[in-house]
């Protein structure tokens, strides 16, 4: 008999939105929209859908609590309440590993931490009917987030970020993750088919890697662990075959025409290989080459990019410089496609000549950003 638990998709402000909609074509149920997370109900098959799935989210947890502390025995007594042992097996390590508190009287985090720790241990020692916890098991990261006295108690479900779908070289670190870049696909409606798509500013490749992986209906997830996979409320073999399911549901048969390029030789050797990593290299079509060069190749299609901006191209006049041309030859060269820019330059409009049909708030990495969304032809 599975467990109902409360979930929580963690995701970047502006992205909320996007992540409900992912929840909902996942079909679960009862969600709900707050600032930086988007919460479900949903069984232990769930937790697996939502790591293997997600594409725009930062995290998958489940939710232990939410209450109200103004002192330290407050929130002594509540951590103590929560029926940590229905989740955490008896060996289980599971360090307070990230708290935030703002605007609460209870603002020491490592206060906070020592005595959430200290409650969790007292809970699960008389649980399990023993004097000592050992911690030698699998991994259950606990979060606090406290705001205006309200605490919010999770545990970790994915280990690292979802972000890290594992394609992607270190060494060179582009400055849009993984989970920007789908979000950006997604938002341009994008999805493969006899419309291509076009970077021309593609860095080390993450949004034509991402639009690839969503036309194909590739489970970002699918190639990466998760912490949760060593849990013993989830069976070994729901992972196995969900993963399964998610391969099997891949589709080879659509078109996808998918051309990036960049002007730096040893960035798009990068991206050929992370595409290769990703298994996409077949959709995406790489090009070292100055974006001045740009030949339109159908007559409409759809460019999404991430130009260089802000903290990556200090000069001012550069940046208007190049956002100039870019929109006389987007609107001379591409004049029936779509474009979807994102920077965080404020006077992106008047320096690319034309009014967005849309725009769109975003922190990229913490940058406020517009999402600028220019509808081409029907």
């Amino acid at each position: 008999m599975s467990k109902k638990y409360r979930l929580i998709a963690s995701a970047t402000m502006g992205l909320e939105s996007v992540v409900k909609d992912e929840c909902k074509d996942l079909g679960f149920e009862n969600i709900e929209t707050f600032n930086g997370r988007v919460e479900f109900d949903g069984n232990e098959k769930d937790i697996v859908e939502a790591n293997l799935h997600l594409r725009c989210a930062d995290r998958v947890f489940i939710k232990m609590g939410e209450f109200k502390a103004l002192t330290f025995d407050n929130l002594f007594e509540n951590i103590k309440r929560l029926p940590w042992e229905n989740i955490i097996s008896i060996d289980g390590e599971f360090p307070i590993s990230w708290v935030s508190s703002v605007k609460c009287k209870l603002f020491s985090k490592s206060d906070i931490q020592k005595i959430v720790k200290k409650a969790i241990v007292e809970r699960l020692k008389v649980a399990y009917q023993t004097e000592r916890l050992i911690e030698t098991g699998a991994h259950y990261r606990v979060k606090i987030q406290a705001h205006n006295d309200i605490f919010l108690v999770m545990i970790d479900t994915s280990g690292e970020g979802l972000h890290k779908r594992g394609y992607r070289n270190l060494i060179n670190e582009a400055p849009l993750k993984e989970t920007m870049a789908a979000a950006l696909v997604l938002l341009s409606r994008w999805k493969g088919g006899e419309r291509p798509l076009l970077d021309p500013m593609c860095g080390t490749g993450t949004i034509a890697i991402e639009a690839a992986m969503i036309a194909r209906n590739v489970a970002p997830g699918v190639n990466r662990n998760f912490a949760s996979e060593k849990w013993n409320i989830i069976p070994e073999n729901l992972w196995i075959d969900l993963r399964d399911e998610a391969f099997s549901r891949e589709d080879y048969d659509k078109e996808v025409k998918i051309y990036a390029s960049d002007i730096d030789s040893e960035t798009v050797e990068v991206a050929k290989l992370n595409a290769i990593r990703a298994g996409v290299e077949e959709e995406i079509e790489f090009k070292c080459m100055n974006f001045l060069e740009l030949e339109t190749m159908a007559e409409k299609g759809c460019i999404i990019s991430n130009p260089p901006y802000g903290d990556r191209l200090l000069d001012e006049d550069a940046v208007e410089r190049l956002y100039g041309l870019m929109g006389d030859i987007f609107q001379m060269r591409f004049p029936k496609w779509s474009y979807y820019i994102i920077t965080s330059y404020e006077n992106f409009e008047k320096v690319f000549g034309k009014k967005a049909t849309k725009n769109r708030k975003l922190y990229n990495g913490g940058i406020k950003c517009h999402y600028y969304q220019y509808y081409g032809a029907r």
